[in-house]
Parts: structure tokens; sequence; C-alpha cells
């Protein structure tokens, strides 16, 4: 199935315009760097089974797209509209508005939301439809949101975000017409509920699925590697990022020239980070390549060397083979990510025993409920009344004469929180 190119229309590296926007972002993030500031899940496993059960997670399916940051900014100039990949590049994208949630005829002030960009083929039709599935959110209309745990980011996310765009495009059906794509809202279970995203949202996706998704509910969305991320595949299905670096033997009637002509060695090497501004890389391994595929290689004309490219390790031939290339990428794994994938690879856990551990994971999340609810009702116990008569307070008489004033009072304002006056909804949230 497809993977989408990217919309919008991109701006230039180093440009004053891009220097802008990412201090912009870093800004309403309220970070002290202008890196990715989405967030980069683990490798799912066993130890991952209790956490399920100690905490509260959420899970969903995980898309098989590009994963992409949307920035919309407001200033004095209006609306604006990102994207930002994980190269933190940007693109801007034209056609789109974003309504507020209080009065439509408003723009949506400073927001950042994180989703998946997919291709969606209608079974029937085979049309393609570009969706962005968002979901989480870091800022929504000025409010940074991150240290807030994640169903109150999921909550402000439809109710500030999504619905206030859901209804225009209803009510204007013809605006749609100028989006560069839809946008939808990823549904999102309780984690012991797995077997649904199994039986119930897989089945139905129109794009390619690439495992799941496990977010903690009561931590903060956490820029870079997060450990409260976890991203689950079948063991057999779980892949690395490596580049790809080919290094040809030499020409027999010449040792000092590369023979082009010959199948070359594969190497995958490893991100070790970046030194001096400058990616370093290391050999690790080598991709296993068989005649036909090499065969195929070379009447492609594609070219493989140097690129990052996302590699499974095959039991059968004992080696890694090739998936696809990572464009959407800028760099590999890093080392110490590539040896949590292995771990996971070799201490890796089926279908079934997630299946199999849905139960457990339940009664441990009610039990936690329960103890939350029995706090929330239990009154801190009375103090015992004074034995005897109340003991005279101090009098502090002031060194100085109070002056005489006249007292005046004016009427009794009601309160803008007041649960029997206030408005329903508060600054998003329902009283």
């Amino acid at each position: 199935m497809p993977i989408p190119d990217l919309p919008g229309e991109l701006i230039p590296k180093h440009s004053p315009e891009e220097s802008w926007l990412k201090s912009s972002v870093a800004r309403v993030c309220q970070l002290e760097n202008e890196r990715f500031p989405g967030s980069q899940p683990v490798s799912f496993g066993t130890r991952d089974l209790l956490k399920l059960e100690s905490q509260d997670f959420w899970v969903c399916e995980k898309s098989d797209g590009i994963r992409v940051l949307m920035f919309v900014l407001f200033d004095h100039n209006g609306q604006k509209v990102f994207l930002i990949d994980r190269h933190n590049t940007y693109r801007e994208l034209t056609g789109l508005f974003f309504p507020h949630h209080e009065n439509p005829l408003n723009p949506l002030r400073n927001t950042l939301v994180d989703g998946e960009l997919v291709i969606d083929v209608d079974p029937r039709t085979r049309r393609e439809i570009t969706r962005f599935l968002v979901f989480d959110c870091l800022v929504v209309d000025n409010q940074n949101v991150m240290s807030r745990p994640l169903d109150k980011r999921y909550g402000r996310l439809n109710e500030w975000f999504y619905k206030p765009y859901a209804k225009m495009v209803r009510d204007h059906p013809h605006v749609a017409a100028s989006h560069p794509f839809e946008i939808k809202v990823k549904e999102i279970r309780s984690a012991y509920n797995v077997e649904q995203v199994f039986s119930m949202d897989i089945p139905a996706l129109q794009h390619e699925n690439d495992g799941l998704i496990y977010t903690c509910v009561n931590t903060p969305y956490t820029p870079g590697t997060d450990s409260n991320v976890i991203k689950w595949k079948p063991p057999t299905e779980n892949s690395i990022d490596f580049k790809l670096v080919l290094r040809f033997p030499p020409l027999p009637s010449s040792p000092t020239q590369p023979d082009f002509a010959a199948k070359p060695n594969f190497l995958l090497h490893v991100w070790c980070g970046d030194q001096n501004g400058t990616p370093r890389y290391e050999q690790y391994d080598e991709m296993y390549v068989d005649e036909d595929e090499w065969e195929k290689m070379k009447i492609s004309g594609e070219q493989y060397d140097d690129r990052i490219v996302e590699v499974h390790w095959d039991a059968y031939v004992k080696g890694w083979r090739m998936m696809r290339f990572r464009n959407d990428k800028p760099n590999g794994n890093h080392k110490n990510v590539v040896e949590n994938i292995i771990t996971s690879i070799a201490d890796g856990v089926e279908k079934q025993t997630l299946l199999s551990r849905s139960n457990r994971i339940r009664a441990a999340w009610k039990a936690r409920q329960g103890a939350l609810n029995q706090n929330a009702t239990t009154l801190p116990a009375r103090p015992p009344p004074p034995s005897g008569p109340p003991a005279a307070a101090p009098v502090n008489r002031p060194s100085h004469p109070i002056p005489r004033v006249e007292l005046r009072y004016g009427p009794l304002q009601p309160s803008r929180w007041s649960k029997v006056a206030g408005p329903r909804n508060i600054s998003g949230f329902e009283r």
C-alpha cells in the first residue's frame, strides 16, 4: 500500500523563516531547544506486560504512514498551517482553516498536534484518500497541555481542535475541496480492550497496520524517546532502521578499481548520535540479499547506497532482510534503540500473550480506579470538640491608633467559578 508524499511548500532549510518557525514551536511548547518536539516510542518486551498491569495505558493501532506534527500558527498576519516531519523540516499548507471552539468565526490560535499521514484506499472504488490521523496534542489554542495526562490531552484535542473543524466541514462541505487531506481523530481504547483493536479496529482500516501503540494515561507528553510510549509488533515483524552502505569487490584486472557488475556486500551501519553536528555511524551487521533480489535491484535503477532502510530478522536465512526505504527519517535507529529492539525480537511478546493478559490488566485497572473512588469519597475525620470553656484569644493591640474610615459595601458579585451560576464549560472542562 502506498505511503503519501508530504504535501505543502517546503520552507528552505536554514532560512530565516525556518529559524523563526522553529523558535515559535519551541516557545509555545516551552522547550529549551529547537529539535523535533515529537515523542518516540520504545519497543515492547516481556517486562512491559507488568507495566500494563501496574499503570493505566491506552492502546491504538499503529498506522503504517508518515509521522508528522501539524503546527497551526496564529499571529498578526492571521492563521497559517505547517507540517513538521521527523527531519524537523517544515512545509506550509494552503487551503486549511481551523475555527475557534468558542466562536467559529474566529481562528484557532497557536496549536500543535501529533499524528500520522496515511493513504486510505477505498475497498470498493479503489480511490486513494490522504488522511491525517491525529492522536495527541502538545498545544491547543495557545495553551500548553504537555504536562497534563493523556486523557486530558485527548479531551482537549477533540473538544477544542477536532470538533469545531469537523462541524465546519459538515456545515460547509465545499470548503473541504481546498484541503490537502482529510483529518480524523484516531480511536483509542483502554489497554485491557486490546482484543477489540485486533478484531474491530484493524480489520476496518483502509491502510496498512504496523502493530500497536500503548501510551501511559497518567504521564506527560515527553519529546524524544519516551519509555511510557510502547510500540508492539509480533516478534517476527519487529524491524530496525539502518543506513545501508554498499561495498563492491575489486576488479580482477585492476585491484584498485571497484567491480560494479559484481554483487556487493550490503553493510548495515548503526547511528551513534551526532558529533559536532555530523551524524556518526558504525558498521553493525550485514543485510542478506539473494541473487534474484540483486538482479531486481540492478533493473530498478534505484540508488541503494547511503540510504536509510528498514530491515527485519529472517530466522530462515539467519539474516536481515530489507523491507523498504525510510525516506521520512533523517537517520537510522540509535545504537541504544537497536539494542532494545533486538532484545524485543529475542524477548518478544506474541499476540496471544497480549490477549491472555487482558483480564489481569483489567482487574488491576479496576482495582486502582476503585481505590481512587474510595479516597475521593472518604471525608477527613472531624476534630473532637474542645472540653471546657474556650480559651480567650489574645488581643494584640496596635501601637498606633486605627484611622477612622467610612465603610462602604457594594453588591455581592457572582463568582465566575460558581457551580450554581457559572458557565457549564470553563477552559474546555465540563463542571
